[in-house]
């Protein structure tokens, strides 16, 4: 710790600055103007306290040693720092961009100021790291004969593969998608995390030894019992897949798609990859329902496609802007935040539901959509297409967790809606097909503290045992994972691990 009063003389916190609207929403680039290293990176850094009982490592479920790459980062010693960001995280380029920062949270300068700018201080770490040519391939000293099959390529599946082929195990990673990356590939938009960032990872991973097949999809082009035979241990890494739906009239009109059914396309698009579902916003009155990250991503993207106008759906209410008494220090707080796509237009609606129509025959017409006819959710016109969705605005109540305010039930335009309302568990049918495993009572993959289903050599990563949760946890899960699987294969194990299978977050953000 350079200057015991760093956080008393920079008292302030600088952000990345972010390109001006018109010009981002025009192409499918990283929003920000700004990137790296910059002149008042290592005085934010400074602003460290080197805390005795450092909360942001609790914070971090990866157990990042902050302190003391925040530190060295303040000393401009960016090997040292990559040395040790990359002792706990795998990949920090992932991390330092999409990653809610639960570390922030628990800064203790966070109590009475800005907190610590950790996350952009891991990203700055890194490329730097790239820039300067010190991330080099890590293969093993020497081989075992073991092998592992991992299932899923998301950040789950791939930190628990670069981890066992850094122990010696071969090692090869199975995707159904064209292209190795799970959801961080065609789950994410561009703006947010450029795929290019997964590419050079997956060759470095490859130089260690990695082998990466694409295009499979296990339990169909190979059963998941033939894959267990061919392979000393199996890792579950699929994630948690299965959208929650709507049980709303009119779901099955033309024009109403899962969020993950459209996203993926706007990043196929990107790079020239055939879309798989051909859904656009291009021209229409777009609605998404659900406010969380996906529901921004939507809006973004929706954006960037030439739709005439957006509106969020959120049932809950507007979030506040200080740290409310049920959420403290040093818990994961959901404040009200404004993403980068919420800056570049649309609408979003706040304690806003979906319903049936309620009211008399005259309010009925005062919402009517011209060469509609009306169901009991949705407006459809007479070729079954969306055209329109009933609302209604809600309130906490006495009877249930949200009352309907009347008089305020209108209809929205709409000629596409995307529904990003969650997850509920992982795409299990053909595992419990050829495979049964046990299953936990939310559909999830069941597992003890280390990761063994109750099949013996299969083992679960991610959201797939987790449920849904954040590229964080899912990259210390990986690792904590591997940790168990080398130890199941040679009987001991140096790797690390964060956690135990059973840990849950002291407070999961959307």
């Amino acid at each position: 710790m350079g200057d015991p009063r760093g956080f008393l003389k920079v008292r302030t916190r600088r952000e990345l600055a972010e390109r001006p609207v018109d010009e981002r929403i025009k192409d499918w680039l990283d929003v920000h103007a700004e990137s790296g290293l910059q002149p008042w990176t290592t005085e934010q850094a400074a602003r460290c306290m080197d805390c005795g009982t450092p909360f942001c490592m609790t914070g971090c479920p990866l157990g990042n040693i902050i302190p003391e790459f925040n530190d060295l980062v303040r000393q401009e010693k960016w090997e040292d720092a990559y040395n040790r960001l990359s002792t706990t995280n795998n990949f920090p380029e992932v991390t330092g961009r999409i990653c809610p920062a639960l570390c922030e949270q628990a800064c203790v300068l966070g109590i009475h100021q800005p907190p610590t700018m950790i996350k952009n201080d891991e990203c700055t770490i890194i490329d730097q790291a790239w820039d300067l040519d010190y991330v080099k391939p890590l293969p093993p000293q020497r081989l075992t004969d073991q092998t592992v099959a991992v299932v899923g390529s998301g950040p789950a599946g791939l930190a628990c593969a670069q981890q066992l082929t850094r122990a010696g195990h071969t090692v090869v990673v199975y995707e159904r998608d064209d292209a190795i990356g799970g959801l961080m590939r065609y789950g994410i938009p561009n703006f947010k995390l450029d795929k290019r960032l997964l590419d050079r990872r997956v060759k470095q991973m490859e130089a260690e030894g990695t082998r990466f097949r694409t295009g499979v999809e296990i339990g169909k082009d190979i059963t998941w019992d033939d894959l267990r035979s061919r392979y000393d241990a199996v890792v579950v890494a699929i994630g948690s897949r299965v959208p929650r739906d709507m049980k709303l009239p009119g779901r099955e009109l033309k024009g109403i798609h899962f969020a993950m059914d459209f996203l993926p396309d706007a990043t196929r698009r990107v790079y020239g990859v055939k879309p798989v579902n051909d859904i656009t916003a291009k021209d229409k009155h777009v609605i998404v329902i659900g406010g969380g990250d996906t529901g921004s991503d939507c809006l973004g993207t929706s954006i960037r496609q030439g739709a005439k106008d957006v509106t969020v759906l959120q049932i809950m209410p507007k979030e506040p802007s200080q740290r409310p008494d049920n959420q403290p220090w040093p818990t994961f707080a959901r404040l009200y935040q404004k993403t980068s796509s919420m800056e570049e237009g649309g609408t979003y609606m706040y304690s806003t539901d979906s319903v049936n129509f309620i009211g008399s025959e005259e309010e009925q017409a005062k919402v009517h959509v011209e060469n509609s006819t009306a169901t009991e959710g949705f407006i459809a016109d007479e070729n079954g297409h969306v055209t329109g969705l009933r609302v209604v605005d809600v309130a906490p109540g006495e009877n249930g967790p949200f009352t309907r305010q009347p008089g305020t039930e209108r209809v929205l335009p709409a000629d596409l809606v995307l529904i990003s309302v969650g997850f509920l568990h992982p795409d299990t049918a053909s595992l419990m097909d050829q495979l049964p495993v046990e299953l936990d009572k939310r559909g999830n993959v069941a597992r003890n503290d280390k990761f063994a289903t109750s099949q013996d050599g299969v083992f679960v990563a991610g959201d797939a045992g987790r449920g849904q949760s954040l590229v964080v946890w899912a990259i210390s899960e990986g690792r904590s994972c591997a940790a168990a699987v080398d130890e199941y294969l040679t009987g001991s194990t140096e790797l690390p691990a964060p956690i135990v299978a059973s840990q849950r977050p002291m407070a999961l953000p959307r």
